[in-house]
């Protein structure tokens, strides 16, 4: 009796179920594209960090730098020899630690063993300075003396003579080419500098090239300085032969060779160092506790999480997030709010329309709590139709935002952000960059189970709270409210 009479009277009223249905349709399709636009932002800003740290790296350990003497240089020292050639080719390669002071690489172990550890491993981060060119000498040549031209020397004597000597032509033609270099771990690339890379062509390192000479390419630096599988790069007077190319899976590479761990070491005169720890937590939601687990027992290190980093991403990323987590999330819940007292409005005055057909169901015998089921029951099918067109149009919504695709830039600049491997070149620790990263993210919208389950959850809240107030107004009218109403 109850499923008859309440299909018959929404059959009756289409119009009016489809207006209560809409109103509820638009709030829960905001809901919803806010939502997997918010998630959409927080894969992004995932991407961004991954590019950063490497996948699977929950923090990194690094040691600030000291400052420099009174004296002392930061910069390469170049010295070239002299030799008696008129032409002279000089070629010189300077090899720096960069970013943060040089850690001992025994810190690993040791990081490694704090308690909350899943896995750590080091890396050495180094600048590269080539300087190749030529001089060529000068000649040295006396200017005559003008025609005629005499001057009176001393006592008894005239003087004159040729002008003094100048050197002529001669100078230097210098080529300064800088690049950064990482070295990595090759026992376990699956966290590190390289977790982030691909390899498009050759391969990667095995574990038992530990000290081979060996060279990974960025694919970006291969087609700059066109090396290739097989090629030969020089360092320093070693030569490493490539033996695969790689691309970072999102945004732009930040190193351009990697080497074995003990290759880059010896290049940078930096034996048994690495410049930063990469650290797995055992447990993704106890980080801020491993993080002070790691600064509490190993003194004079800077701990830096991918929550630290966060607040260093700048840009459209940034700005669209913010307006995303704040304006977007208020928006949507006002104008849910606003179609749930629409709704319930419309229940409302859709029961006082309806007051013969209840006052003669009480009068036949109805009790109030059946009239107020009945009209409960016809506010939740509205909320449901709601909710399904509510899913469709939010579903439609976040397909467009990924189809199209709009492009976010990141900026990571100089606001604690970790450089060196898997970071920018010449950081190598939080706060020792003064250069910004930038990367273009594309945007996508995806819809988790959760988003429809809540949307569903909306539509039959928005039903039920349309129902009550409707119901309510039902089981108030009395029989003596039908016959009123008769003309």
């Amino acid at each position: 009796m109850f499923g008859i009479y309440l299909k018959r009277e929404l059959s009756r009223r289409k119009k009016a179920a489809l207006v209560i249905a809409m109103g509820l349709a638009l709030g829960i399709a905001l809901v919803i594209t806010v939502d997997s636009v918010s998630a959409g932002m927080t894969q992004a800003q995932d991407k961004v960090l991954k590019s950063l740290y490497g996948l699977g790296t929950d923090m990194t350990v690094t040691k600030a730098r000291s400052a420099p003497g009174t004296g002392s240089s930061q910069g390469p020292d170049f010295k070239f020899d002299a030799k008696r050639s008129g032409t002279s080719t000089q070629s010189s390669d300077r090899v720096m630690t960069q970013g943060g002071e040089a850690l001992k690489s025994s810190l690993v172990a040791k990081v490694a063993a704090q308690k909350g550890v899943s896995a750590a491993v080091g890396a050495l981060s180094l600048n590269v300075t080539k300087v190749d060119g030529s001089f060529t000498q000068g000649k040295a040549e006396s200017s005559a003396s003008s025609s005629g031209s005499r001057e009176q020397g001393g006592p008894g004597g005239t003087g004159g003579g040729s002008g003094q000597p100048q050197v002529q032509g001669g100078g230097a033609n210098f080529d300064v080419n800088s690049y950064s270099v990482a070295g990595v771990d090759v026992t376990d690339q699956a966290l590190g500098p390289l977790a982030t890379m691909k390899i498009t062509s050759g391969r990667t390192f095995t574990p038992a090239q530990t000290n081979a000479k060996a060279a990974v390419i960025a694919e970006s630096y291969a087609k700059e300085k066109k090396y290739e599988v097989g090629s030969a790069v020089k360092i320093s007077g070693t030569e490493y032969t490539v033996i695969g190319i790689a691309t970072p899976d999102s945004g732009d590479s930040t190193t351009d060779v990697y080497l074995p761990l003990k290759q880059a070491q010896s290049l940078g005169d930096a034996k048994d160092k690495v410049t930063t720890i990469y650290v797995k937590a055992g447990d993704s939601k106890r980080i801020a506790v491993v993080k002070k687990t790691i600064q509490s027992n190993i003194s004079g290190t800077t701990v830096t999480t991918s929550s630290d980093l966060a607040a260093t991403v700048s840009g459209s990323l940034s700005t669209a997030a913010g307006l995303a987590a704040g304006v977007g999330k208020w928006l949507s819940l006002a104008v849910l709010a606003a179609a749930f007292l629409v709704a319930a409005l419309l229940t409302s005055a859709a029961v006082s329309r309806r007051v013969r057909e209840f006052g003669t169901l009480k009068a036949l015998g109805w009790p109030s709590r059946k009239v107020t089921r009945q009209v409960v029951g016809e506010s939740i099918v509205n909320g449901l139709i709601g909710g399904a067109l509510g899913i469709a149009l939010g579903l439609a919504a976040a397909y467009t935002v990924t189809a199209v695709s709009p492009k976010l830039t990141a900026q990571l600049g100089s606001g604690g952000m970790s450089g060196g491997p898997g970071g920018s070149p010449g950081g190598g620790g939080p706060g020792q960059q003064a250069t910004k990263n930038t990367l273009e993210i594309a945007l996508s919208a995806p819809v988790s189970m959760t988003t429809v389950a809540l949307a569903v959850g909306l539509a039959v809240t928005g039903g039920l709270i349309a129902g009550a107030m409707g119901g309510w107004r039902a089981s108030r009218m009395r029989p003596a409210d039908a016959l009123s109403s008769v003309s």
